[in-house]
């Protein structure tokens, strides 16, 4: 089987991975062409049945502002994509979140004939519900991740949607499998160490970054860890973060090692926040974006959306605290900060929060969930 799979995203690329691994394990003889990162590029090192088309550090444009920016690379991307697919000829095409790209070539292929798999939705339950009826007569099939989205699909009429759960506790479970060095070692004395995961974009960085750097300014008395990526580069890193803060490191695609040995965290919102809640470190999480993109957002999702965190989101309810734009300035920050590392009723309450979130989310399987279904449903072609 020939498969094409399309991911834009830091998040996409390690949940492409791993499915990548699911389907190989089932079908070793797989030819496969993918867009994505780092973790993707390893299997396809090892493979040369596996082929890399595009990297993600050229694809992750994110805010309505930002995209406006970026057309003509973004159509020139579509463009190239299109004949990719059509020169491969895939028995299944695979889409991987990343929906205002893939959505637009899931028309495409779905007017070539192609078999269309979507795995992780687009929110359209938080903004751009139109796109439903696109994806009803473009998808052959949608894998969804996150529990309470059941129910929408239920209500809105689309049949070919499918819950597998959520990969994150795959990737989880297999750090923990391999790891040298457990969250339950006793080694080193986490009380000190604080993780600050400020994002995987650059426009999310430049506004994250300062503020995480102050705070860990502000607090001589603990270690801070930025948790940071390569493919951004050090040279952008050193713009924002001194080299003469003694209690301040940055550690490059060590994420889970940061968080298994962390006792706080700040954690710009995205699936880093749920990342963190699986590694049971109390986080506060923070969002700030351009504020027309900002202004944009409030019209189109109005009230309809309570959180931004998942883990809010899938618990509904607030286990951790969300600072967002405005209230993420430095006294709030610092406020917040003192209730996650010394407030030890609060960080019980957040414990709490997090056997909930593991008890709605059901356990790991996601990933090979996601395989059979796509292998399954190619094969009746």
């Amino acid at each position: 089987m020939k498969y094409y799979i399309i991911s834009g995203e830091a998040s996409g690329d390690l949940h492409g991975a791993n499915l990548m691994r699911a389907i190989l394990s089932c079908q070793p003889d797989a030819k496969i062409r993918f867009w994505g990162g780092d973790r993707m590029a390893e299997i396809a090192a090892a493979s040369t049945d596996v082929v890399q088309v595009r990297h993600i550090r050229d694809l992750a444009f994110m805010g309505f502002v930002e995209v406006v920016s970026h057309l003509g690379e973004i159509r020139n991307n579509i463009s190239f994509c299109k004949e990719d697919i059509i020169a491969f000829q895939p028995d299944a095409m695979i889409f991987i979140d990343y929906p205002g790209f893939n959505l637009k070539i899931a028309k495409f292929t779905h007017s070539m004939g192609f078999r269309n798999f979507y795995y992780i939705s687009p929110q359209i339950w938080a903004w751009k519900k139109a796109r439903i009826r696109s994806m009803r007569r473009d998808l052959d099939k949608l894998c969804y991740i996150l529990p309470f989205e059941r129910d929408f699909y239920a209500h809105n009429d689309f049949p070919n949607a499918v819950y597998v759960g959520h990969p994150l506790l795959d990737e989880v479970d297999r750090y923990r499998a391999k790891s040298f060095q457990s969250e339950n070692d006793g080694t080193k004395d986490k009380t000190k160490n604080i993780a600050l995961l400020p994002g995987s974009r650059k426009q999310e960085l430049r506004r994250m970054l300062p503020l995480m750097v102050h705070l860990a300014q502000q607090h001589k008395d603990y270690n801070f860890t930025i948790a940071a990526m390569s493919l951004i580069g050090n040279d952008f890193y050193k713009k924002y973060v001194p080299s003469n803060i003694d209690n301040l490191n940055v550690v490059y695609d060590n994420t889970y090692n940061i968080l298994s040995n962390s006792y706080a965290a700040v954690v710009c919102s995205g699936t880093a926040t749920l990342e963190t809640a699986l590694f049971r470190v109390p986080q506060v999480v923070c969002y700030q974006c351009n504020r027309l993109s900002a202004f944009i957002a409030r019209i189109l999702i109005g009230s309809r959306i309570k959180y931004i965190s998942l883990v809010n989101l899938i618990t509904d309810s607030p286990v951790v605290t969300e600072l967002i734009q405005s209230d993420f300035n430095d006294g709030v920050l610092d406020e917040e900060f003192r209730k996650i590392t010394v407030d030890e009723a609060n960080r019980q309450r957040i414990f709490d929060g997090y056997d909930l979130l593991a008890e709605i989310l059901e356990g790991a399987g996601a990933s090979q969930r996601t395989a059979d279904i796509i292998i399954k449903e190619t094969a009746k072609q």
